[in-house]
């Protein structure tokens, strides 16, 4: 099979990928080995200086919950996030916090995500209810396979059964 027909079959298994780079939620969100004094005073500059709104997190707020400091300062660590610019600076507050696809979100506390597209940049928000609040957040890195992969799986999958045909029946 000359390349042209094998660049031609490509790039049309391309346009069946389609060209929107995948997304998925990610919430900032307090590491569970930080240490509780401080995550509160992360929490003190977030809700003051920072300017996240931590209205939620007060006495009679749906997200106040005074004996457990990591849900608090998560809650007051991911408003931060979604109201600065959405990066992994935004979400380290001394290195008490991290961006999780894991949502926080606690008893009737539902925090809102942020929508983090694979190619590294970030868009959008909605909110919506996790399954794992007491998951591990300390951070860990996650594989996503990028939108090219099936298509040159496919198409180098192809020219190999054609190299071999060639050999095998001259």
């Amino acid at each position: 099979m000359p390349i042209t027909t094998a660049l031609a079959l490509f790039l049309l298994l391309l346009g069946f990928a389609g060209g929107d780079a995948p997304s998925r939620e990610v919430w900032c969100a307090a590491k569970n080995n930080a240490e509780d004094a401080s995550l509160q005073a992360a929490v003190q500059w977030a809700c003051g200086a920072g300017g996240a709104d931590c209205g939620a997190i007060q006495e009679g707020g749906p997200c106040y919950d005074p004996s457990n400091v990591q849900n608090t300062a998560s809650y007051a660590f991911n408003d931060y996030f979604r109201k600065h610019t959405i990066s992994e600076d935004n979400c380290n507050f001394d290195n008490n916090a991290a961006i999780t696809s894991f949502n926080p979100s606690y008893g009737n506390c539902r925090l809102p995500s942020s929508s983090l597209v694979n190619n590294g940049s970030f868009s959008g928000s909605e909110s919506s209810m996790g399954l794992m609040p007491g998951a591990d957040t300390s951070g860990c890195g996650e594989v996503v396979l990028r939108w090219w992969f099936w298509p040159f799986i496919v198409t180098t999958h192809f020219l190999s059964i054609v190299s071999v045909s060639r050999v095998v029946f001259g």
